[in-house]
């Protein structure tokens, strides 16, 4: 006979599946605690068969334990009892919970239940997420309904984990990888958590920016983009962008825009996917998708790109100068593979290296370190500086860069920033000034190695909230050399991988925290690895 019963009980209710031996078995007590922490009182407490073994498991709203129920000694020897060794599975590291049933062929209703399966997410190396099953046995109808309806009650008490969400695939991202990435490795996840999906498979660039400003997004839990670095892009900035029109601000020039409304979730299909290694530690969708599934948020910074007088994007990063120039001559070349494009764009851009002359204005900010109260690492605040305290530096640049985040990838494991954080509200500026060719490949080589990228003289480093760039054109028998001017006379930038060429003068702002991203600190992926034995 086969039941659920409240706890606390004498015993534990409900019989896994009968056997002879069973009348000589004894339930092993669960380890008590000192002092039941708020969340640790049982809910329930039944037999299930775990692993070909018949136990004791106990429910509560932070855990699932359970152990083995071991045949009594003849000879009275507890000690025998001592061997039992209590498993647990912290419930805000399961995702999933299904009732399991046998069922024929081309049957897709009903069929003989089998018992309960739990699914859990695992972090098993170098910050790479999995998911794992556990198996809860038993063939009452009774039982398993009870415990899976107390289950399903916890995992819907965790608020950050999405229920819907609007989803973009590019299929033109990298290798024409993304639509197999998203509907191969992506969808079961979101399926198996029971998350509803909209999905558009975007056709044409600024397509995913044209339905973010007309689609219900109040609909939505959060918003996943399914490509590369500049899909991203595009998408968080149709995110920020729909915010400030449902604020009613001026979207030509936002001097202080308003959060975005719900999360962005980042499954890396690109090349290099900057953000997806900065939030994840990693490149890898499964990692990505679970990050999402679980409701890991993290508050990121967000810049602005701006004309004197209209904004041209949100974003996280940028790149004036080689760079940009790398990337304008690869978009020259979109008939060649992707690698081959990038590849042949690097080295041509290497060869014909020359510096722009411009102007660089930024307000400095000053890093203060402090210990925290809970758990003694060092927290960095920002001092600013007066209105008045603006720098300037004018000279000839190989290349300037202005980073929000720190921008881990694969060629710089360190990243390109390594001294930003994601949301500190500070930008790392980095120029290189006009050095031989030579010693410019030094610096670009120290990127892949643990060896500091910026200790070069001519490498010049600033942690500043706000930045303009004023590129000084050439005029008279010099204006041949404004080769990197388009045909409006602006010249190229490198935004998030996007190219734009809207602008030559750009005023640079970051905002703290001004959108979440499904992920974590990279800061504490370390610290946060754990085991788990799956049945």
């Amino acid at each position: 006979m086969s039941g659920t019963t409240a706890v606390p009980l004498p015993r534990p209710q409900g019989r896994a599946r009968a056997a002879p031996q069973e009348r000589r078995r004894r339930v092993v007590p669960l380890a008590a605690a000192p002092a039941a922490r708020a969340g640790d009182e049982p809910l329930l407490r039944g037999i299930f068969e775990i692993g070909k073994r018949s136990c004791d498991v106990v429910l509560s709203a932070r855990r699932l334990r359970w152990s083995p129920i071991l045949p009594e000694s003849p000879t009275g020897d507890s000690s025998v009892a001592l061997q039992a060794q209590e498993e647990i599975i912290e419930m805000k590291d399961v995702f999933s919970v299904k009732l399991k049933r046998r069922r024929f062929a081309g049957q897709k209703k009903g069929g003989t239940l089998l018992g309960i399966t739990i699914f859990k997410c695992l972090n098993k190396e170098e910050n790479k997420l999995t998911d794992c099953a556990i198996h809860l046995n038993n063939l009452s109808e009774d039982h398993c309904q009870s415990w899976f309806r107390h289950l399903k009650e916890i995992l819907n008490g965790f608020q950050n984990r999405p229920k819907s969400l609007k989803v973009f695939v590019n299929p033109s991202s990298h290798k024409r990888e993304a639509t197999h990435i998203y509907y191969e490795k992506v969808a079961p996840l979101f399926k198996l958590a029971d998350i509803k999906t909209d999905v558009t498979v975007t056709e044409y660039e600024g397509h995913a920016l044209s339905v973010l400003k007309e689609c219900e997004l109040q609909a939505f839990d959060g918003v996943v983009c399914v490509g590369g670095d500049g899909s991203v892009s595009e998408v968080a900035h149709g995110l920020l962008l729909r915010a400030q029109m449902d604020a009613g601000k001026d979207t030509d020039y936002v001097s202080k825009p308003v959060r975005a409304p719900i999360p962005l979730g980042v499954i890396p299909a690109g090349t290099t996917n900057i953000l997806a290694h900065t939030l994840y530690g990693i490149k890898h969708a499964v990692t990505a998708t679970l990050h999402i599934v679980m409701g890991h948020i993290q508050a990121v910074d967000v810049c602005t790109f701006s004309t004197p007088s209209k904004l041209l994007r949100f974003g996280f990063s940028a790149m004036f100068g080689f760079g940009a120039r790398t990337l304008a001559l690869a978009e020259k070349h979109r008939w060649m593979p992707s690698s081959q494009r990038k590849d042949f764009a690097f080295i041509k851009t290497l060869a014909d290296l020359k510096p722009e002359e411009c102007e660089l204005s930024f307000l400095p900010l000053q890093i203060l370190q402090e210990d925290s109260h809970d758990d003694g690492k060092k927290k960095e605040r920002m001092k600013k500086g007066s209105k008045d305290q603006w720098q300037k530096i004018q000279g000839h640049f190989l290349n300037v860069s202005i980073m929000g985040i720190p921008c881990l990838c694969s060629m710089a494991p360190r990243g390109l920033a390594p001294n930003t954080r994601l949301n500190n509200g500070s930008m790392a500026l980095i120029v290189v000034q006009n050095t031989s060719r030579a010693e410019f490949i030094k610096h670009l080589k120290r990127y892949t190695s643990v060896k500091n990228q910026f200790n070069f003289p001519f490498v010049e480093t600033y942690t500043v909230r706000e930045v303009k760039v004023q590129p000084k054109l050439k005029s008279g028998p010099d204006a041949k050399e404004n080769v990197c001017l388009n045909a409006e006379g602006n010249y190229p930038w490198n935004i998030d991988g996007d190219l734009m060429k809207e602008a030559s003068e750009v005023h640079v702002r970051v905002h703290p925290q001004l959108i979440d991203l499904y992920g974590v600190n990279t800061d504490d992926l370390e610290s946060s690895q754990v085991t788990c034995n799956c049945i």
